[in-house]
């Protein structure tokens, strides 16, 4: 039996392709013996990782698959997840011309929620161009991009505009800011840069209605749940997100969807060289795969 991973580096985090293979070539074969349990493994070789989140990931993707078909149960069971209850996941627009935008939303059709990139100097100028195409639903991921008096204009002007929330419109030093705007704010404030894993959540949950999770960004699976936890405790809503990974990781994260509020899941639509077949988009729906761990299968 084997079990696959996948790691995406992330600039901001200081991750490379490089970085990664230097540190498992340090990893032996030894490192990998099945310790007896899954916590057991993943506590012994992520340690090992050096403290890269996406290198962590990797491992615990493919510990959690290898360990799915060991038990012979998808990986939704293993997290109690209700495989029917899935969530509509976003497609993302990212910042570009006007043209291009308008040429993706286009292509979007199929999906009925539409996640925008902003942050530019062309904010309005972009949701201007989107609503004279379509009028679905739309989630902001302002990416760090404002400060607070834009922030707080921005998201008045954006809760005539059929948007649903904004996620992290301040940079991450700006939390006191980021409390305020959520008292003035008519729209739901969404942590992403500000939420890394669970340490994080008690710290900010008073600045935000909810998090991003991401499991490049926490470390994997086993991480992500017990964000998910520990934010239903605070109550606060959850988002699964994701970088630009493959069927991999976000079939991985989307077993994890039915425990969520909302999903956005569409690296893998995105890229042209999918090497796997995983969870399935339908009419903007994941639709979770049945077989023992994360069910996918090589093209």
């Amino acid at each position: 039996m084997t079990g696959v991973g996948e790691a995406v580096p992330s600039e901001r985090y200081n991750e490379t392709f490089d970085r990664f293979i230097e540190v498992l070539g340090q990893i032996t074969f030894e490192d990998l013996i099945d310790s007896g349990s899954l916590d057991t493994l993943l506590d012994s070789i992520l340690p090992k990782c050096q403290g890269l989140r996406a290198l962590e990931a990797a491992f615990d993707v493919a510990a959690h698959d290898l360990w799915g078909k060991i038990d012979g149960r998808p990986l939704y069971a293993h997290f109690g997840a209700d495989c029917k209850k899935t969530p509509l996941t976003s497609y993302t627009i990212g910042i570009d011309n006007l043209d291009v935008i308008r040429e993706k939303v286009e292509e979007a059709d199929p999906y009925p929620i539409l996640k925008v990139k902003l942050g530019s100097e062309h904010d309005q100028d972009i949701i201007r161009t989107i609503r004279n195409t379509t009028d679905k639903l739309i989630r902001v991921d302002a990416n760090e991009g404002w400060n607070l008096d834009k922030a707080q204009t921005m998201c008045e002007w954006l809760s005539t505009k059929n948007v649903e929330f904004v996620e992290q419109p301040l940079p991450v030093q700006m939390l006191d800011e980021t409390s305020e705007l959520k008292k003035r704010s008519p729209l739901k404030i969404i942590a992403d840069e500000n939420c890394i894993d669970s340490k994080d959540i008690p710290r900010i949950a008073h600045a935000f209605h909810g998090i991003n999770i991401k499991l490049m960004k926490c470390g994997g699976l086993r991480e992500a749940y017990r964000m998910i936890q520990l934010a239903r405790e605070l109550n606060l809503e959850i988002m699964l997100g994701c970088m630009i990974e493959t069927s991999v990781a976000n079939t991985a994260a989307a077993h994890l969807s039915p425990l969520t509020d909302y999903a956005d899941l569409d690296g893998h639509i995105l890229i042209e060289n999918d090497p796997y077949l995983g969870v399935r988009v339908e009419e903007g729906k994941l639709i979770l795969p049945s077989s023992p761990g994360l069910g996918i299968y090589l093209r």
